[in-house]
């Protein structure tokens, strides 16, 4: 299978709030990039939010959709963070964070009502949320000689390359992003220009 060089994220956080017999579940979306977020996020969540019951979370990670975490933050194991998980992976998206603060309002929901709550709060405030389609890229750098530079300008304007970062000194160097499905193409012309040396630096 050819890798899909593009995924589905969201733009920006969205929330919404489901309530079953009395409890309170706040559904809070984040567009994330790394797992470093993830503790803050929390951390942020919980100073807001002192007197819930729970922060349960699920979250996936990378373009390819492979990383995934998921946390019940003591309600029955498979109750909370699978739930939130399985409407992310139903709705293919990644790069996404979702947390479900819960107020428990005094009935118990049992274990069907527990993931009919978790499922419909993660469910709404996708809903509320912006999806978007992101293109994978490879991140490069490249260094060449001044006297390389219009040949090196042609394939970026050509292939039309993001330029994310540039020098132009004796030693010129440029970073710049590729769509994963052009890399071999856009490489492979750079390299058959004299001198030129591209690294490549992490996948976005």
């Amino acid at each position: 299978m050819l890798f899909d060089d593009t995924y589905q994220t969201i733009a920006k956080p969205a929330e919404a709030i489901f309530r079953d017999k009395g409890s309170k579940f706040l559904a809070f979306a984040y567009p994330i990039c790394t797992e470093a977020e993830i503790k803050e996020t929390l951390a942020k969540l919980k100073s807001e939010h002192p007197k819930a019951n729970h922060h349960c979370w699920a979250m996936r990670l990378s373009p390819d959709r492979s990383v995934f975490r998921v946390n019940d933050d003591g309600e029955p194991s498979g109750t909370a963070g699978r739930p939130i998980l399985n409407v992310l992976l139903s709705k293919n998206i990644t790069n996404i964070l979702v947390v479900v603060v819960r107020y428990f309002g005094g009935t118990l929901l049992g274990v069907p009502g527990l993931i009919n709550a978790y499922k419909t709060s993660t469910e709404m405030a996708l809903t509320e949320a912006e999806v978007i389609e992101q293109t994978v890229k490879d991140i490069y750098t490249i260094n060449f000689d001044y006297l390389q530079m219009n040949e090196v300008m042609k394939v970026i304007k050509d292939d039309q390359l993001t330029v994310l970062n540039q020098s132009f000194d004796n030693n010129c160097s440029i970073t710049f992003a590729i769509r994963k499905m052009q890399v071999n193409q856009v490489l492979g012309r750079l390299e058959g220009i004299a001198g030129v040396k591209a690294v490549f630096n992490y996948t976005a």
